[in-house]
C-alpha cells in the first residue's frame, strides 16, 4: 500500500512538474513573440528614419544642382542691371588668374599665437602636436595651412589617376569611407586602429569635408599623414571635394569663419588639390576601390589616361585655357583691369562696408572695380550641369566627363541595369550585372565604395561583390547610424570594424535612442512639407472636389510623393504626419497644424513667407557670393534685385510690389542695408503647439 501511495505521489508531482514546464515554454515562447515583435518594430522604425534622412538629404543634392545652374542665368540676366551689371558679373566670375596669391613665407606668426608650430619637412612631432592641438579645440595658424597645402598640391601632381597598391608590402590596408567634417571619428579610428606608418597602412576613400564642423583639421592631419608616409597614406577624391558641394554644404562657411582674410587663398588652393586627388586605387590587381561607383560605360584604361587637373569642380564642363581667355576678355572689356587687392586694402573696405550702406554703393562702383570676395572663385562662370544633360557637347567631351561624374557620384541597386540616378541628380544607378561585367573584365574580385551612409557603417551588396564602407557615425543625428572601417589583408577578405562615437545617447536604452532619432528625422520631414505646403494644398484639392477636407489614405499618399518626390513609405509614417476622420480619410490640413513659420515682418505676404523659407538655403549661398566683403550686410537694392531674378528663374510668381515691400521693411533704420543672415534666420519653422508635441512625443 504505501509503495502505491508513494508510486501515486511521484506521479502527481510529475504531472505538476510538466504543467510547469508548459506553462514556462508558452511564457517563453510569448515573451520571444513579443520581443521579436518589439525589435522588428524598432528596426522599422530605425530603417525608416535613415530612409527620411537619405531621401532628404538627396533632395538637397538636387536642390544644389538646379542652384548651381541658377548662377549662369544670374550671369545672363545682372548686365540689365541699370549699368551695374558688367563689375557684378565680372567679380563673381572672376577666376584665380586675376588673383595675387600671398607667400605663405611673407605672413607672420605672432608671438601671441598658442596654436600648434609645424616645421618642413615634416616629422612625429609635428603630428603629435596637431593631434594634441584638435583635441583640445586649438586651430592651426594660415600660414602653416597655405604651406601645408602648397605641399600637398605637389605632391598630388606626381600622382596617377589611379593608383596601385600592393598588400605584399603591408599586413594590411586599413579603409576609411566619408568623414564628412566629424574628428571625434577620425580620432576614434585613430586610437582603436593606430595612426599612419610605414607599418599601418591607410586609404581614405573620400568625403573628407562638409557638413561636420571640423573639415579643416581633418584635411590638416590627413595632409600631414600623407607627406610624411607617401607610400603608406593614400586619398581618393569624393563628391564633396568640390568648391560647389562645399558652398552649400559648410565647408567654404567653415574656412572663411576660421581664417578671415586667408580663405580664399586657401580655397583656390583647395581647387587645385580637389583636381589632383586619385580617382580610384586597385589593391593587388583584384580590388578596386572608389567613392561613389561605376557605370555601363566605365573604362579605367580611359580614366588612367584622361587629365583629372581640368576638373576642379566635377560639376561644371571643363574648359580649354582658350575658353578660358575668351570669357575673361569679354567680361573685362571695357573695364580697368586691375585685378589685385591686398589684404590690408580688403580690411579698410570692410570696415567702410560696416559704417554705412553709401560706402558700399560708392565702394562698388568707385573706378570701374570692385575688391574680389572670397567666395568669387573661377567655378562661377560656367554653364554648371551634367554630361547626360548637355547632348550640345562634344561627344569626346562627354564621355570623358560623364565617366568621371560616375565614378563619384554612382551608387548600387539591386535591380540590373544603369539607369540615371534620378534621386541625387548625378551618377547612375549600377545593378549586380553591371558590377558582374566590370569585374570580368578586369579580373577583380571586389569593389569597395562609400557615398552612401548605411546603418551600421558598411554594407555589402551585389552578391557580397560590392562594399560600401561609411566612417561618419551620428551622420544625420546623434545615434543615426555607426561608422565603420574595413581591414583588407592579403587573402583580400574584408574585415569590417564598427563604432560610434557617444556622448549624449552613451545612458539611453536603445528605445530611447531609437525614438530621439525617429523625432529628429520626422521634425524635419514635417518641414519639409510645411515649406511645399501651397502645393500640397492645391494637389489635395484635386483629389477633393467637394472641398470637403478629406481624402482617402491612398490619395493623399499619391499627392504628397507627387509634390516632394522623396520615395518614402507614407503609409507606413501616416499616423505620426496626419489624422484620420471618423470614417477613416484623412483630414489633409492636419498635416500643418503643428508647425508655422515665424513670420517676423507682417508685411510680408504669406506666401513670400513660404518661398523663402523653401529656398533658405539657396538665397544665403547667392546673398554671401553678393557680399565681397563678407559683413553680412547687401544693400537693398542687390537684395531686391537678385530675388527679382532668383523667383523668375525658378517660375515663382511672386508679386514685385512685393518684393519691393519686403526689402523695404527689412530695412529697419532705413540706412540702404539689408543683415541678410538675421533676415533668413527670421523664416524659420517653428512648433506652433508644444503641448501638443509633447504628448505626442510621450505617446510614443
Amino acid at each position: 500500500m504505501p509503495d502505491r501511495i508513494m508510486g501515486c505521489g511521484t506521479s502527481v508531482k510529475t504531472e505538476n512538474q510538466t504543467k510547469k514546464s508548459e506553462k514556462a515554454i508558452k511564457a517563453a515562447i510569448l515573451i520571444q513573440r513579443w520581443y521579436r515583435f518589439y525589435t522588428a518594430r524598432l528596426e522599422m522604425r530605425r530603417r525608416y528614419t535613415l530612409n527620411i534622412f537619405q531621401s532628404i538629404e538627396y533632395a538637397e543634392e538636387q536642390a544644389q544642382l538646379q542652384l548651381s545652374n541658377f548662377f549662369t542665368f544670374m550671369m545672363d540676366h545682372f548686365a540689365h542691371w541699370k549699368g551695374q551689371g558688367p563689375d557684378l558679373i565680372s567679380d563673381i566670375s572672376n577666376s584665380k588668374e586675376g588673383h595675387k596669391f600671398i607667400d605663405y613665407e611673407k605672413i607672420e606668426v605672432p608671438n601671441s599665437y598658442g596654436g600648434p608650430r609645424i616645421t618642413f619637412p615634416l616629422t612625429v612631432s609635428d603630428t603629435n602636436a596637431l593631434l594634441r592641438a584638435f583635441k583640445q579645440g586649438q586651430q592651426l595658424h594660415a600660414r602653416y595651412v597655405l604651406q601645408l597645402f602648397h605641399e600637398t598640391k605637389k605632391f598630388l601632381k606626381q600622382l596617377p589617376n589611379i593608383v596601385h597598391l600592393s598588400t605584399s608590402y603591408s599586413k594590411e590596408i586599413t579603409i576609411c569611407g566619408d568623414l564628412h567634417g566629424k574628428l571625434d571619428d577620425l580620432l576614434l579610428i585613430f586610437y582603436k586602429n593606430g595612426l599612419p606608418s610605414t607599418e599601418n597602412h591607410y586609404l581614405f576613400n573620400g568625403d573628407l569635408v562638409d557638413r561636420g564642423k571640423n573639415s579643416i583639421e581633418i584635411l590638416v592631419l590627413l595632409f600631414t599623414f600623407l607627406l610624411m608616409y607617401p607610400n603608406n597614406v593614400h586619398i581618393n577624391r569624393g563628391n564633396h571635394e568640390d568648391p560647389i558641394m562645399n558652398l552649400r554644404y559648410g565647408f567654404t562657411n567653415e574656412v572663411i569663419q576660421k581664417y578671415k582674410g586667408h580663405a580664399r587663398n586657401i580655397l583656390l588652393l583647395l581647387e587645385d588639390i580637389y583636381s589632383r586627388l586619385p580617382l580610384a586605387t586597385i589593391v593587388d590587381s583584384k580590388v578596386l576601390i572608389l567613392h561613389g561607383g561605376i557605370g555601363d560605360k566605365t573604362d579605367l584604361d580611359f580614366l588612367s589616361s584622361i587629365d583629372r587637373f581640368k576638373y576642379k569642380s566635377a560639376l561644371r564642363t571643363p574648359k580649354t585655357d582658350s575658353e578660358k581667355c575668351t570669357s575673361r576678355d569679354k567680361m573685362l572689356d571695357g573695364k580697368n583691369k586691375k585685378s589685385s587687392v591686398d589684404v590690408g586694402a580688403n580690411q579698410n573696405r570692410a570696415n567702410k562696408h560696416m559704417t554705412t550702406s553709401s560706402n558700399i554703393s560708392q565702394n562698388r562702383s568707385q573706378q570701374g572695380f570692385r575688391s574680389p570676395g572670397i567666395l568669387e572663385i573661377n567655378y562661377m562662370d560656367s554653364r554648371i550641369q551634367l554630361p547626360d544633360k548637355m547632348p550640345e557637347l562634344p561627344d569626346s567631351i562627354r564621355k570623358e566627363w560623364k565617366q568621371v561624374v560616375d565614378i563619384l557620384w554612382s551608387d548600387p541597386r539591386n535591380q540590373n541595369g544603369c539607369t540615371p540616378n534620378s534621386f541625387r541628380g548625378g551618377g547612375c544607378y549600377f545593378g549586380p550585372n553591371v558590377t558582374k561585367k566590370l569585374l570580368a573584365k578586369y579580373n577583380f574580385k571586389m569593389l569597395i565604395r562609400s557615398h552612401e551612409c548605411k546603418q551600421e557603417g558598411y554594407e555589402l551588396c551585389h552578391n557580397g561583390k560590392v562594399v560600401t564602407i561609411f566612417s561618419a557615425s551620428n551622420y544625420y543625428d546623434e545615434g543615426s547610424n555607426r561608422g565603420a572601417y574595413l581591414k583588407l589583408s592579403p587573402d583580400l577578405t574584408p574585415r569590417f570594424v564598427p563604432y560610434q562615437v557617444s556622448k549624449c545617447t552613451r545612458k539611453l536604452t536603445l528605445h530611447q535612442r531609437v525614438s530621439a532619432v525617429e523625432d529628429t528625422a520626422l521634425r524635419a520631414l514635417r518641414e519639409k512639407i510645411y515649406a511645399h505646403r501651397s502645393e500640397l494644398i492645391n494637389a489635395f484639392k484635386l483629389c477633393d472636389p467637394k472641398e470637403t477636407g478629406k481624402i482617402s489614405i491612398s490619395e493623399w499618399a499619391s499627392a504628397v510623393e507627387a509634390v516632394l518626390h522623396l520615395d518614402l513609405p507614407w503609409r507606413t509614417l501616416r499616423p505620426r504626419l496626419i489624422k484620420l476622420t471618423s470614417d477613416g480619410s484623412v483630414d489633409y490640413l492636419s498635416s500643418f497644424e503643428d508647425l508655422q513659420i515665424e513670420q517676423p515682418i507682417k508685411e510680408v505676404q504669406p506666401n513670400l513667407v513660404e518661398t523663402i523659407y523653401r529656398y533658405k538655403a539657396d538665397l544665403e549661398i547667392i546673398f554671401n557670393i553678393i557680399d565681397k566683403d563678407h559683413s553680412g550686410l547687401i544693400s537693398v537694392e542687390e537684395f531686391r534685385q537678385t530675388w527679382k531674378l532668383f523667383s523668375s528663374h525658378l517660375h515663382i510668381n511672386i508679386d514685385d510690389s512685393a518684393i519691393d515691400d519686403l526689402a523695404h521693411s527689412i530695412d529697419t533704420n532705413k540706412d540702404g542695408s539689408i543683415d541678410f543672415n538675421e533676415f533668413l534666420e527670421a523664416f524659420r519653422v517653428v512648433q506652433k503647439f508644444d503641448s501638443k508635441a509633447n504628448k505626442r512625443k510621450h505617446k510614443v
